[in-house]
């Protein structure tokens, strides 16, 4: 296979730094071009770089691309390179949540034929306002817009691929990939120590997996809650310590969440908080803390730093906790995200979706990752990781 990738598309040196490590995305691009050229793709991806990186490979393969991210999360700079490509981007790091919406509102006005979804928001509005006829279908990025897609009353009736669901990102990018991008962003928010600590890491799939596995390699010593039996018996068999929620909470110093489920931590998991815990979100949606659990208990709150990055809650009975960038998806909000090499695989993952719904042939409805691309994946990297 090609691997080289393009060295510049853009003026932004961050995304030309991530192409230059993306070959498996360019040359996913180059290959797909013929199905996707003068297609209108939707898309709700957080904005940074590497996502820069895709969507100018997009666009110069003949894609009209309008663009929102997750509040946030957004790097303005990556944001206004790609409007300087002719990109519609509907994004700042400042937005809120009411913001976001709207501009999930204003990205659907495109009419796109193709969505590349975060989280389902782009998809359930969608599906919710009603299909165009030329729509063919897309992607969704997360397992926690996964969940929501095959929940929600309004079913595709197109084909929705989730990317999550495929199990060579389980293992590369969110096992491995999120696991560094958490930690490392843990770091930079707080600048504490790893090795040492009492770390509680609530979730063991894939990227509670990934961060547990990392902090023990860092020296942390690591406690892990999860419902499902068989992961705890992994986590056991990976060194972890393991308990129920309130009980890996009650001596942590690091707490992070990583379940993608709402109002996780609520009123007795806050109560078996010890003093000084430092929460970090792991997950999609900054939901996992049940914000009106917690509300109920808070005398008073200290901003350590810059607004929002390290917020302390003075609990009733004297006892402070500390949430980190509200609770948001920590490997973003302090970090670059995923490594690049990790979401070089996720991203020609997308790319490879995207093509095979536009070739037809999928069934509608959510769905996983084609097994046919996912096995060329695979053989790509392994020749190019065994260069």
């Amino acid at each position: 296979m090609t691997t080289e990738s393009p060295r510049t598309i853009t003026g932004h040196a961050a995304t030309n730094w991530a192409l230059k490590h993306m070959p498996l995305t360019a040359q996913a691009v180059a290959e797909s071009a013929p199905l996707l050229a003068g297609k209108s793709l939707a898309m709700c991806l957080h904005v940074e770089p590497k996502t820069a990186a895709l969507v100018a490979l997009l666009a110069r393969a003949g894609m009209r691309i309008t663009l929102t991210g997750s509040p946030g999360t957004t790097h303005d700079d990556a944001a206004d390179a790609l409007r300087a490509l002719g990109v519609t981007v509907h994004s700042k790091r400042a937005d809120s949540e009411a913001d976001h919406a709207e501009n999930i509102r204003w990205v659907l006005e495109s009419d796109p034929d193709l969505t590349l979804d975060n989280g389902a928001d782009l998809t359930t509005a969608l599906l919710t306002g009603g299909v165009s006829p030329h729509y063919l279908g897309g992607t969704e990025e997360t397992t926690t817009g996964g969940l929501r897609l095959r929940a929600g009353a309004t079913q595709p009736v197109k084909p929705v691929v989730v990317i999550n669901d495929s199990y060579l990102k389980l293992l590369v990018e969110n096992e491995f990939g999120v696991g560094q991008s958490v930690v490392q962003g843990f770091m930079n928010a707080t600048n504490l120590m790893v090795p040492g600590m009492n770390a509680a890491v609530i979730g063991y799939g894939p990227c509670g997996k990934g961060v547990a596995d990392t902090l023990a390699r860092l020296g942390a010593r690591v406690s892990v809650a999860d419902l499902d039996p068989m992961r705890m018996l992994q986590a056991v068999m990976n060194g972890h310590r393991v308990g129920s929620v309130t009980e890996v909470l009650a001596g942590a110093q690091l707490v992070f969440t990583a379940t993608g489920h709402e109002g996780v931590l609520g009123a007795g998991e806050l109560a078996a908080l010890a003093d000084g815990a430092v929460l970090a979100g792991v997950g999609h949606f900054a939901w996992e803390i049940d914000r009106a659990a917690l509300a109920a208990v808070t005398t008073g709150t200290t901003e350590y730093g810059d607004p929002a990055r390290r917020t302390g809650y003075t609990l009733e009975d004297g006892r402070e906790i500390v949430i980190l960038e509200q609770g948001r998806m920590i490997n973003l909000t302090a970090a670059n995200g995923n490594p690049i090499q990790a979401m070089d695989l996720g991203l020609t993952l997308q790319v490879r979706s995207l093509a095979a719904v536009c070739a037809g042939g999928l069934a509608a409805g959510v769905q996983a990752v084609p097994a046919d691309i996912e096995h060329r994946i695979a053989t790509d990297l392994v020749a190019l990781l065994s260069r």
